[in-house]
């Protein structure tokens, strides 16, 4: 009787194995040169993948050349070690997703154009060792060449930067409104947007992704916009702009239970950043074992600009070396509504070395530098008159300044520093800053605990300045400063 129940289970099994469907790249006779666009094969086998209740479409060793497509629910495309999807760099091989979401939301740099695209769909996984490229800078200096000549019209095209704006170059990948979506082991390159952007997606597993994207400007590496239940780990994240984004383009988003754990990120931007966009919420969001190197901006932003909520958000565990500013809390009323907040927020374990330069210069595309000189920027935690960051936890947290604040330079006195509720927020948006370890204004419960801020030269401005902050404690705040030079003949510093 057991052998005869274990014989049906083995048959069973062989007919659930038998009925899943695998279509190789050799099948559907794709074209390897790199040269022969291979669109109308890839998306066949997709779309008869998932007619047939889903399947595996296996592209082996070779160079494919692709323009947009588009995942259906139950497939998986799983590229071999040595397969490389290359984007077109012809723009007319790209198309829009007719994206959902609030009318009265602008959506002004938001592509909806990508290589990778899906929508609406379940349960899709990309997989495998391979490579996807978008050839970014070639694609976007022909849709540049396109608009300039009157072939393609761009709204919203740049004549200050000189360069087509976001909405028009594709993305790599842009799923919108998926459920269920899995990606790893890719190697991925060069958009001439955003890396990987996820609209109002919910239940994805991004892990041990390579994503190399610095090819042209505004290159993201992740952006998640208004998803849930979800993780990025293990990712190794190369961007031209901001390494990983939490944002939200839509008034009823809410952005909850999201993981980023154990990623290292360079950056000419920020390494990980709520913002800018921030018109819906975000709450439980946990943010451990990140390694920033080499990076512009904030190692962590926080930012509530256009009405969010956000709240309980744990960052723990970061690790960075040679970046410009270390933490940046910013509650602020752009959208000139009054209904955002920022509360309950824990950073802990930390330890951070500032850089006194830019960080970024291997870029051969860099972010926007400050217009001014001016002396290193301290971190900060604000919000705006009446509108306080509330509840704040700073702990073991160590982080090494440049030093060497000149008051030749700039003399700021705390209410001299302009409130800037309704500018574009970013670390240096208010100029000159008059302290060296952390600026405090409109704060509303703040511990710091275990904190150590070293400076590594002299520097004329306190290690920490405070306007309009309530509950503010220091358990074991230690502050160290340079040791003085001698000059040798008698016993008084320099």
């Amino acid at each position: 009787m057991k052998k005869t129940v274990f014989t049906l289970l083995l048959a069973t099994l062989s007919l659930s194995l038998s009925a899943a469907k695998v279509i190789t790249s050799a099948s559907i006779k794709l074209v390897a040169d790199g040269k022969t666009l291979n669109t109308t094969a890839i998306q066949g086998a997709i779309d008869r993948l998932s007619k047939k209740g889903g399947g595996q479409l296996v592209i082996s060793k070779g160079v494919y050349l692709t323009g947009a497509i588009q995942m259906k629910s139950g497939v998986e495309l799983r590229l071999e070690r040595g397969a490389v999807l290359l984007g077109s760099t012809n723009p007319d091989d790209y198309y829009q997703l007719q994206v959902m979401g609030d009318g009265d939301v602008v959506r002004k740099d938001n592509s909806k154009y990508g290589l990778i695209l899906a929508q609406g769909a379940k349960n899709i996984k990309l997989t495998g060792e391979g490579v996807i490229n978008g050839q970014g800078q070639e694609l976007a200096l022909t849709i540049d060449s396109l608009v300039k000549c009157g072939v393609k019209k761009d709204p919203n095209y740049s004549t200050r930067l000189r360069r087509p704006s976001e909405i028009m170059r594709p993305k790599l990948f842009f799923f919108s409104e998926c459920d269920g979506v899995e990606i790893s082991g890719l190697h991925l390159r060069n958009s001439a947007c955003w890396g990987l952007s996820f609209d109002l997606c919910s239940n994805m597993k991004l892990h041990h992704l390579d994503i190399y994207n610095r090819a042209y400007w505004n290159n993201d590496g992740i952006d998640m916009t208004d998803c849930f239940n979800s993780s990025i780990t293990n990712c190794r994240i190369n961007s031209a702009d901001d390494g990983i984004c939490l944002k939200s383009y839509h008034k009823k988003g809410d952005s909850h239970n999201l993981r980023i754990d154990s990623c290292e990120i360079r950056s000419s931007a920020s390494a990980v950043k709520f913002g800018t966009a921030t018109w819906g919420n975000f709450r439980d969001i946990t943010i451990t074992n990140i390694k920033v190197i080499d990076t512009y901006r904030s190692c962590i932003a926080i930012e509530s600009v256009d009405g969010s909520k956000i709240e309980n958000i744990v960052v723990d565990g970061l690790q960075a070396t040679n970046t410009g500013n270390a933490i940046f809390v910013k509650l602020g009323n752009r959208a000139n509504n009054d209904q955002g907040y920022i509360r309950n927020i824990v950073l802990r374990n930390m330890d951070i070395e500032l850089a006194l330069g830019r960080p970024d210069t291997e870029y051969d595309l860099r972010g926007p530098s400050v217009s001014y000189f001016h002396n290193p920027f301290p971190s900060s935690i604000t919000g705006y008159p009446g509108h306080a960051v509330q509840n704040v936890l700073l702990e073991n947290i160590k982080i090494s300044a440049p030093g060497r604040g000149d008051k030749g330079m700039a003399y700021v006195k705390p209410d001299e520093v302009p409130e800037n509720e309704n500018h574009y927020p970013e670390f240096t948006m208010f100029g000159e800053l008059p302290a060296w370890g952390f600026f405090l204004r409109h704060v509303d419960g703040l511990t710091l605990r275990n904190v150590q801020l070293t400076l590594r030269a002299r520097d004329f401005r306190p290690a920490i300045v405070q306007d309009d902050v309530r509950g503010y404690k220091t358990e074991n705040l230690d502050i160290v400063l340079p040791a003085k030079k001698h000059c040798g003949k008698c016993q008084h510093g320099e």
